[in-house]
This record gives structure tokens, C-alpha cells and sequence, in this order.
């Protein structure tokens, strides 16, 4: 047996997911299970097996046969990457055409392994566990559009309401209209009135799952030339949405910025999809359009988790697996967590929920990039970070993550990164500073190794003074470098402070 890289978790046992839509085949093999988690490898082909399923009742017969020739090579690659066990799930087409239990028959043979040929209430489901998973907390309605139907769901933090599944699918959608946009728009409408829970949605978010809604995000960040190439949780205002799809919804693709990075399979459909959010958003009424990259496969693989396991914070735990694999100690790491924790409480620095999660991702993140040559540690670590594929945490507060390991290794007043900074609020942008900020006079105390912060408090003198005390036995890593770091901090928390050792001599900072 190869052995795993020091670049993988040791504890990790390798699975792959197999999803049979409407329109594309994918394969995705899974590092393991886990709360958060992460991909080995991936690879999709847009078979198009539910094309013509309206007009035939049956499987594109092309499709079938590509199709067979890509499971064979899907079983392939997952026992090449060592998958202990292998879930294939089918949705739409296979479980509505004539031809449907003989195309599962024989891929069933050549996967080797049992299909799961899952319902509407089913995908629904498993969609929604997908967004639950995704986001700390969610709440509203969430869409999954495939190729042959569309699942609506209300979602409020872990609560799964009322769903329902409708025949509008992009495939389906344009099968159904005989390419007529206008006709798409009719019966789109006519469809929806049957999902009356939209009516529940009004004013809350509206969740998008799926790749034509993810084509039609990224063609709206090129629109707009949004700073960060992220997926998950990007967010959408409901002026602009509208005014977007407007221009979708006529055709207009080939002349929006961007398009070129839309594969032309894909692109035929945008249209359709566009037509179906923009009678989503009339019937409900959101707050703002908030895309999931996370669905059906996400939330299988989120129904195999224990309870313990499922209530984890996502965030903190890829945060966590960063720093097993890439700090020089994350016992270090977590030794930040408490001590900022109470450095914050001392300043009178309040967090909200969020603000005190994001703090400990920060801490455990903050030292990814020590490898790195010394002048470029902190743009390497603002890159990693801004792009990860994290979950549980929005825009605004991926900035501050980033921002954080920035400010640690450059400076804390460096301007770097102007575009990551525009995306944090003014709020975050202060934190990532004092966190910065405290995170640059204890390194210099603990040379990145355990043990000396839990020995290291923080006392009131009076006068507004606030000292970090060491004690005595810790007093030869008293000195001018450190003093200049806490001088830094008085600047960003305009407190006055000293570094002293406990009976024995101070320094004042300004």
C-alpha cells in the first residue's frame, strides 16, 4: 500500500460519490468523511442524459452509451485513489424514463456497486442537509436546479420544512418550452404557483444549488468585477439580480463579460436558469439571492456523520486541518485562541457570535505560512486563506481571515490587498488589526512553540495602564523587540500599555 502524504490527514479513509443527473455526470472522491469536507479529485461530463425525456419518455440513447464508458472510468479512478467505499445517487432522469431501471442495471454493472435512484422528497432532502452544512446558520428557501427538475425547500438553522419538487429543470425546462423563451417564462410561472412555502419567504434568503445558477454567479461577478473568485456564499442583491437577468433571460449571453469561461454545453441553458430565479424572486420576494456550492452530494455525505459531528462548526474544523497541516505546532495555535480570547476581554473588546468565531479561525490559520520566504508570508497566507475552500463563513468575514495573516506578517497598517479589503466591513478591518497586532507581540514570545502564553497575563495598573506581565521565570524573553510590537498595539487600541516582568522592571510603550 502507497503510503499518504504528510500533505493528507493521517485519519482520513478515502470515499467517492457518483452523482447521475439530468444533465451531467460527476465523480467525487472525498479526502474522508468529515464535517468539513475535502476533495481529492473531481470530474464531471455533461452526458445530457435527460435531453429529449419530455418529448421520448426515454434516456438519450447517445447519452447512455457515453455515459456507461464513464463509469468505467469513474470505478477506475476511485479504486486508484484508494475509496473504501463508493455511493453512486441518480436523480431526475433516471428515476422518470421508461428506459430508467435497465440504465441502472447496467451501470450497476459496470460501477460494480448499488445505485441509490433517489425520489424528489429524497434529493430535497439531501439538498437541503447540503446548505445546512454550508452555512452557520441558514435560513430561508433553497433552490436546487438540475437538468430535469427544480427542489424547493424552506430551511431555518438546522430545521427542514415544507418541499416540493417541479418539472423545470434547465433540460426539461427548454424540452417543455420547444426553445420558445416566452413559453419558458409561462410555464415556469404556472409551476410555481403550486409552491405556495415561497410565500414563507419573503424578506428571508434565497439559497441557489446547482451548476446553472453557479454559471450565472459567475457571470455576474465578471459583471461586476468582484474581487474574489469564491462560489460559496456569494451574495447578490435583489436590484441587481433582477436587472442581470433581465439580460440573460433574453438571450443576451454572448454579450456579457465573461462568457468565454462558460463551456458551450453549459451555455444554452443560462437563459432558462435565469428564467426560473427571475419567477423564484417575483413569487417570493427575498432578501437576496446567496449561492451554495454545496448540494445533494454535500448533504449525503452529511447524513453519514454522527450528531456530535454534524453540530461541529464547519469553519473551525478546516481551520483546524490547516493548522495540523501546515503550523509548526498546533498546540500553539490553540494556545492563541484562549489567549486572544482574554487579551480581547482585557482591551473590553466585545464580539459578537461570528466575530468570536472567526477569531478562532484566525488563530489556528495564523501560522499556514511559515514556510514561506519571510517577504512573501504574508500575500502566500492572504492567498490560501481568501481562496480556501472553506465553508460556514460569508464574504466579508473570509476578508477578516485573511486580513489577519496579512497584517501578521507585514504589518499591521499595511495596504496590501486593497480589493480582500473592500470586501471586509470597516468593523472587520479594525479587528483584523488588533488581532494582527496581538498575534505580533506574542510570536515574538513563544517562538511559535507552546507553553509560554498560558504563563503570560495581562494587569490593570491604574491610570488606564494596561501591562502584559511574564513571569520571572520567563524573564530573559523580555526585551526592546517585543516593546515595539506592543507600541504597535497601543497605536491600533489607543490604550497605554507596558510590558513588565512580575517583580522585576517595565517598559513603557507609546
Amino acid at each position: 500500500m502507497i503510503s499518504a502524504s504528510q500533505g493528507r490527514l493521517q485519519d482520513r479513509r478515502p470515499l467517492s460519490i457518483i452523482d447521475i443527473g439530468s444533465n451531467s455526470i460527476r465523480l467525487v472522491i472525498y479526502e474522508g468523511l468529515a464535517r468539513s469536507p475535502t476533495l481529492l479529485f473531481n470530474e464531471k461530463m455533461l452526458a445530457g442524459l435527460g435531453r429529449g425525456i419530455v418529448s421520448t419518455g426515454k434516456l438519450d440513447p447517445e447519452a447512455v452509451t457515453r455515459s456507461m464508458e464513464e463509469f468505467r472510468r469513474f470505478r477506475a479512478l476511485s479504486d486508484q485513489a484508494g475509496a473504501e467505499r463508493i455511493y453512486v445517487l441518480a436523480t431526475a432522469a433516471a428515476r422518470e424514463a421508461v428506459n430508467g431501471p435497465d440504465f441502472i442495471h447496467r451501470a450497476e454493472d459496470v460501477l460494480k456497486t448499488e445505485i441509490q435512484v433517489l425520489s424528489g422528497r429524497e434529493e430535497a432532502h439531501y439538498s437541503a442537509l447540503g446548505v445546512i452544512s454550508g452555512f452557520h446558520p441558514a435560513n430561508g428557501i433553497a433552490g436546487d436546479l438540475g437538468g430535469g427538475s427544480l427542489e424547493l425547500i424552506d430551511i431555518d438553522g438546522e430545521t427542514i420544512g415544507d418541499g416540493i419538487t417541479l418539472p423545470l429543470g434547465g433540460l426539461r425546462l427548454q424540452d417543455m418550452a420547444k426553445n420558445s423563451l416566452t413559453q419558458a417564462a409561462r410555464i415556469t410561472r404556472e409551476q410555481l404557483a403550486r409552491a405556495k412555502l415561497l410565500k414563507g419567504g419573503q424578506g428571508r434568503a434565497f439559497y441557489t444549488v446547482g451548476g446553472t445558477w453557479r454559471n450565472l454567479a459567475r457571470l455576474h461577478m465578471e459583471m461586476t468585477n468582484y474581487p474574489l473568485g469564491v462560489m460559496h456564499h456569494y451574495e447578490i442583491g435583489i436590484e441587481s439580480a433582477a436587472n442581470f437577468l433581465r439580460q440573460v433571460a433574453k438571450a443576451e449571453i454572448d454579450k456579457i463579460k465573461g462568457i468565454e469561461g462558460i463551456s458551450k454545453n453549459r451555455r444554452s441553458l443560462l437563459p432558462y436558469g435565469a428564467i426560473v430565479l427571475q419567477e423564484i424572486m417575483a413569487a417570493m420576494q427575498p432578501s437576496k439571492i446567496i449561492v451554495s456550492a454545496l448540494g445533494v452530494r454535500e448533504g449525503f455525505l452529511y447524513s453519514l456523520l454522527d450528531e456530535a459531528e454534524q453540530k461541529a462548526d464547519p469553519l473551525i474544523s478546516a481551520a483546524e486541518e490547516l493548522a495540523r497541516l501546515r503550523s509548526r505546532s498546533v498546540d500553539h495555535a490553540h494556545e492563541l485562541v484562549e489567549w486572544t480570547g482574554k487579551a480581547f476581554s482585557a482591551f473590553g473588546i466585545d464580539e459578537t457570535r461570528d466575530e468570536a468565531r472567526y477569531r478562532h479561525a484566525a488563530c489556528l490559520l495564523a501560522d499556514i505560512g511559515w514556510r514561506a520566504h519571510p517577504e512573501y508570508r504574508g500575500k502566500q497566507s492572504l492567498n490560501i486563506i481568501a481562496h480556501a475552500s472553506f465553508i460556514g463563513v460569508d464574504h466579508p468575514g473570509r476578508a477578516f481571515l485573511a486580513l489577519v495573516s496579512l497584517f501578521r506578517h507585514e504589518g499591521v497598517f499595511n495596504e496590501a490587498a486593497p480589493e480582500i479589503r473592500g470586501l471586509a466591513t470597516p468593523r472587520y478591518l479594525e479587528r483584523a488589526r488588533v488581532l494582527a497586532a496581538l498575534l505580533r507581540v506574542v510570536y515574538l514570545l513563544t517562538a511559535a512553540m507552546p507553553g509560554v502564553m498560558p504563563r503570560l497575563k495581562w494587569e490593570n495598573r491604574g491610570n488606564g495602564v494596561l501591562a502584559l506581565v511574564l513571569p520571572a521565570a520567563l524573564a530573559d524573553l523580555y526585551g526592546e523587540r517585543p516593546a515595539g510590537r506592543l507600541a504597535q498595539l497601543a497605536r491600533v487600541t489607543n490604550r497605554r500599555l507596558v510590558l513588565a516582568v512580575e517583580g522585576g522592571p517595565s517598559i513603557s510603550v507609546k
